[in-house]
């Protein structure tokens, strides 16, 4: 059974059902519950009744238009998958009584299907292809809740804040991005709660993973499409170069050692790849052809503080600038008095919060800011990419 389940093993559905309710009952009337709500749930409640939410009242669903619904699905990535989460899911909804509802990353739902009677069931709740499903729009639910949490999660009965979703369980889990790691959307598996089996929450993580795994196999295909069509195009270019598709991730390479993946290439700016110094992306079918301006002349770099925080870079031919936040140039200034040697995550969460307890968010505070300067800053340790210098410009006074 998954971390995140709902219920016990051998647990009187029936009978927990009804206890759930009194608890409901209890903490949405300010009284003391028989026993406490999970964490997720009263974490989950907390947010919806500060959003004024009123657990008796069905709040509107609203549902986009057909046309609305089938643009959402041309443009998300889950596209590529549905077939693939229909023949997993699709093959036992009937046989279960249950639903299977894959949503964006709004919560919007995209897909649904499964046993016609509970499909009848849904179709009176509000739960359609179009229909918002998170907590601001519907309360606690699973879809909402996994979104809000950003984890997977398992609903039972009277966990769910709207009183109308008492007679239902849930269970949600979030997929993301193998190549951008960004949300895309959630599966979600629905039922009459009395039906609840406890291989539901591990069919949902199985279809997940499977999710996950065939968007990194259409990736690898893009990759070996953009590497193929850009074979007749290099046969003619000299020197160091890279091929790349639009989020940075490497096709091919030649003439120089690069990680997997670079910074996103932006036809409106130059940009800075370790072991190639200062490139200039070039569109080529699918992907990019990024190579040096020229001589591989030293990066200078300067982070103007005298303001709002600005990044200018140059390498010969015309510069590049960048806005940054506080907690960037921070960071980058850090990493630039670290020198050659660099810092590992401890002394960088040491330099950032004063102690070395926030290893994961020095972490992400880099990640960030390379999403802004690209490989102008390296990692492991976190130290300026070869052949970059960076100066710092403060106000008179130093601030």
């Amino acid at each position: 059974m998954p971390g995140w389940s709902a219920v016990a093993p051998g647990t009187d559905l029936s009978s927990h059902a009804r206890v759930l309710t009194r608890v409901h009952d209890a903490v949405i009337g300010g009284g003391r519950p028989p026993v406490a709500p999970r964490r997720v749930v009263q974490r989950s409640w907390t947010r919806v009744l500060g959003m004024g939410l009123d657990p008796g009242r069905r709040g509107p669903r609203d549902p986009l238009p057909l046309d609305a619904v089938e643009a959402r699905r041309r443009r998300s990535a889950l596209s590529l998958v549905i077939g693939e989460l229909r023949q997993v899911l699709g093959s036992v909804a009937d046989a279960s009584h249950f639903l299977v509802v894959v949503t964006d990353a709004e919560g919007v739902v995209l897909w649904r299907e499964g046993a016609a009677a509970t499909r009848l069931r849904a179709d009176r709740l509000g739960f359609a292809e179009g229909a918002t499903w998170t907590e601001a729009a519907v309360g606690t639910n699973a879809i909402g809740t996994a979104l809000a949490e950003a984890a997977p999660v398992q609903l039972f009965s009277a966990e769910h804040f709207e009183q109308a979703q008492h007679p239902w369980y849930c269970s949600a889990a979030p997929i993301h991005s193998p190549v951008t790691g960004e949300l895309l959307g959630v599966v979600d598996v629905s039922g009459p709660a009395l039906t609840l089996h406890p291989a539901i929450g591990a069919l949902v993580e199985t279809s997940v993973r499977l999710a996950e795994s065939r968007l990194r196999w259409h990736h690898e295909q893009r990759l070996e499409r953009l590497r193929r069509s850009a074979d007749p195009v290099l046969a003619g270019v000299q020197g160091p170069l890279l091929v790349v598709d639009d989020d940075g991730w490497v096709a091919h390479s030649s003439g120089v050692a690069v990680r997997p993946r670079v910074a996103a290439p932006r036809d409106d700016r130059v940009m800075t790849v370790a072991g190639l110094g200062l490139c200039t992306p070039e569109r080529l079918g699918e992907g990019w052809l990024v190579r040096p301006r020229g001589a591989r002349e030293p990066v200078t770099a300067e982070v103007d503080l005298t303001g709002s925080p600005v990044l200018r870079v140059r390498a010969g031919g015309r510069p590049w600038a960048a806005g940054l936040t506080r907690r960037q140039a921070q960071v980058l200034v850090l990493v630039a008095d670290a020198g050659r040697s660099g810092l590992s995550a401890g002394a960088l969460s040491r330099g950032l919060f004063g102690d070395d307890q926030h290893v994961v968010s020095a972490r992400a505070e880099v990640s960030r800011l390379r999403r802004v300067v690209g490989d102008l800053v390296a990692t492991a340790p976190y130290r300026l990419a070869e052949g970059v210098t960076l100066t710092v410009r403060t106000a008179p006074d130093g601030g």
